[in-house]
């Protein structure tokens, strides 16, 4: 790697497209591939002084909005948003740092709490922390959310795969509904001053776009779930669940709890988890 590859990948980028991709008329010969520079900057609202510092180097710390505007005009993907925010953390020597003040998140599972989610068995049961990082769930919970992608990655963040992973979108029917209750405690988290959801917030606010920050500047309102969910699984179909949230004293866990909410519901969880018929029942029709 390059001492500058946040500059090298805008670069890259912008040389990637024709004015047309960004509504501009292509005009008579062209000398550099892809966008000039200027053109770049009128379509993203940056000066071209301040374009050519970036793509040199010589300005390394570029605010949200600028990388926001940036990714915006130059027709970015999320996975390609979520690659320039690192760059643009590793260029301001900021890349994989804990925010600064704040407890951290519980990361850590008491022996109580693992042996609660043994007896729970086979239901399906997931404890998250503030910020829904996973920290351990039933095998009924890994066989119902794993073929959804939930689970993917060392460190699986829920929030992250609902506004991220477009398999959520598919996965849930009721998706708008989850992705408001996501943002609305994501956005009360932060303004109690967790710098650890302020971060996940200013990362979501980038990779997800419009999608959660329009629901960030919303009336703000408590978090709200339905009383029942539903969820597209690829061997068993849609599943409609009551959820159950319960909350262990200290350290700030919830424990999600995945019950049928319907006989169907019921019948078709016992074939994804693998037990015998009746041994999830319905708790309301």
């Amino acid at each position: 790697m390059s001492d500058n590859e946040l500059g090298a990948y805008l670069r890259a980028r912008r040389e990637a497209l024709a004015p047309g991709d960004v509504g501009l008329p292509g005009g008579a010969r062209r000398r550099t591939p892809g966008l000039r520079r200027s053109e770049l900057a009128a379509v993203a609202g940056l000066s071209v002084e301040y374009l050519t510092r970036l793509e040199q180097g010589r300005d390394r710390n570029p605010s949200t909005q600028v990388l926001g505007a940036l990714a915006d005009a130059l027709r970015m993907t999320q996975e390609e948003r979520a690659h320039l925010r690192l760059l643009a953390k590793v260029s301001s020597r900021d890349a994989l740092h804990c925010p600064g003040g704040g407890e951290p998140p519980a990361r850590t599972v008491r022996p109580a709490l693992r042996a609660l989610l043994d007896r729970l068995e086979p239901t399906p049961a997931v404890l998250v922390n503030r910020i829904t990082e996973v920290l351990a769930y039933t095998a009924g919970f890994e066989r119902l959310a794993r073929p959804l992608g939930m689970l993917d990655g060392e460190a699986p963040v829920l929030a992250r795969y609902v506004f991220a992973d477009p398999r959520a979108r598919a996965a849930h029917p009721d998706w708008h509904r989850l992705a408001d209750e996501h943002a609305a405690a994501l956005r009360l988290e932060a303004g109690r001053g967790d710098p650890y959801a302020a971060e996940l917030v200013a990362e979501l606010s980038f990779t997800a776009g419009a999608a959660f920050t329009d629901r960030l500047a919303a009336v703000p309102r408590p978090p709200v779930s339905g009383p029942v969910v539903r969820v597209v699984h690829p061997q068993a179909g849609e599943l409609r669940l009551t959820r159950e949230e319960l909350e262990p004293a200290g350290g700030g866990l919830r424990l999600l709890v995945y019950l049928p909410a319907d006989p169907p519901s019921a019948a078709a969880l016992d074939r994804v988890t693998g037990r015998a018929p009746g041994a999830l029942r319905a708790v309301s029709g």
